[in-house]
């Protein structure tokens, strides 16, 4: 079994989900239980100046020729809080177009007819679970990835660029840049490996912002309800209908955004609704707001004032425009992905990266692939074989020609 596998298998046992309801930094412990473990393996393998903040980030280096630009590498400790990153059971499985049986027992089968991305994996050997869990790939396979690269600057020693090295927490809740040190960090430029596909590239992500709702309402006996009761699930219902249906997650692809509901909880006195919006367009990620806004005060004018209270916090912004000042940051990783056989396509993040808000931070910082897919679900797979060679990708980045 290759290091980078290896290590990876062994990153997957951490469980680092993140608590989006928590205020501490990290926002949760078990996150910094991982960090420990890669500050101690990165000093075994030579970075001696790898340590862990009192915030759960994680920095070494690996110096290099001092006439060649420092770059930094940067991935996310913690996992998606979709489904469970406790008790992973990885397996390798030879991928022949065959359906995988993840879990005969609960019925999760992996499908080729499903899922059409696995045509391009036959012949591969592929990481998955038992499909009670995520697998981690997003973004384990970054962390063993970068690892693996610095290792081989350790110990071949080709003249390269100083490489720093980054591992974030909370990503996945959407803080992972929040306390990163950009200026000790010290890197000209970066990349985040916390992408899927081999030879994705990705330099423009969605403008973000999460929304909270909370609606009021009056509770009485119904049997003495009646021009009383004000059941606030209702107000709710009648709020979702005002946002258009067009611009949900299921009507939209490729650059198009969203506004999506993630959340509703609620009885007659009170209902709370969470939503995402997301457009690569800021003037449309401004629309969405708008109309958002514009559903609230239609509530409020009906029901009366103070019924719905509409909060609107952005997350992150298009990093596209810190980037085409700086193409050659995209052009760099396209030249080591076609020397290692990749064929490089820019495609746009239906999402975030640290990178985004890194970039705005002023460190530029497209994202890399990784190699899996299947993001966020029980069906999360990564191929070995294409984990290997974003390791090649990585040090072609950094070593020089």
């Amino acid at each position: 079994m290759s290091n980078v596998i290896d290590r990876f298998l062994r990153y997957v046992s951490f469980d680092t989900c993140p608590d989006e309801n928590s205020e501490t930094c990290p926002s949760t412990a078990k996150q910094k239980i991982l960090g420990a473990a890669l500050v101690e393996e990165m000093k075994a393998m030579g970075i001696v100046d790898a340590y862990m903040d009192e915030d759960g980030y994680v920095y070494g280096t690996v110096p290099g020729d001092p006439s060649l630009p420092t770059i930094g590498l940067i991935a996310h400790m913690d996992t998606a809080p979709d489904l469970s990153g406790a008790g992973v059971k990885p397996r390798i499985v030879p991928f022949d177009g065959s359906d995988i049986v993840l879990n005969e027992e609960l019925g999760y089968v992996l499908r080729e007819a499903d899922y059409p991305n696995l045509k391009l994996h036959h012949g591969k050997h592929l990481i998955v679970t038992d499909g009670t869990t995520l697998l981690g790939a997003d973004d384990k396979a970054g962390i063993a990835e970068i690892l693996t690269a610095a290792e081989y600057l350790l110990t071949e020693k080709p003249r390269h660029a100083t490489l720093r090295i980054g591992f974030t927490p909370d990503e996945e809740i959407g803080r992972g840049a929040d306390r990163f040190n950009v200026k000790d960090f010290g890197a000209d430029f970066a990349y985040t490996s916390d992408g899927g596909t081999i030879g994705e590239i990705e330099f423009e992500n969605f403008n973000a912002a999460g929304v909270k709702v909370v609606i009021k309402g009056r509770n009485i006996h119904p049997g003495s309800a009646k021009n009383k009761m004000i059941n606030s699930q209702l107000i709710a219902m009648e709020f979702q209908s005002l946002l258009p249906v067009h611009q949900r997650p299921e009507a939209t692809e490729g650059y198009e955004g969203f506004i999506l509901l993630t959340s509703i909880e609620g009885v007659v006195e009170e209902t709370k609704l969470s939503y995402i919006i997301r457009d690569h367009d800021m003037d449309k990620f401004l629309e969405k707001k708008a109309i958002l806004e514009a559903a609230a005060a239609f509530i409020n004018r009906k029901y009366g004032e103070g019924t719905l209270t509409l909060t609107i916090r952005d997350s992150y912004f298009n990093m596209r425009q810190k980037i085409e000042p700086v193409m050659h940051v995209v052009d760099r990783a396209a030249e080591a992905m076609r020397r290692v056989g990749m064929e490089p396509v820019a495609v746009p993040i239906r999402g975030g990266t640290d990178g985004a808000r890194l970039s705005y931070m002023g460190l530029p910082c497209p994202n890399l692939c990784t190699g899996g897919d299947n993001y966020h679900g029980r069906f999360e797979y990564i191929p070995t074989e294409d984990m290997e060679l974003c390791v090649k990708m990585l040090i072609e980045i950094l070593v020089e020609q």
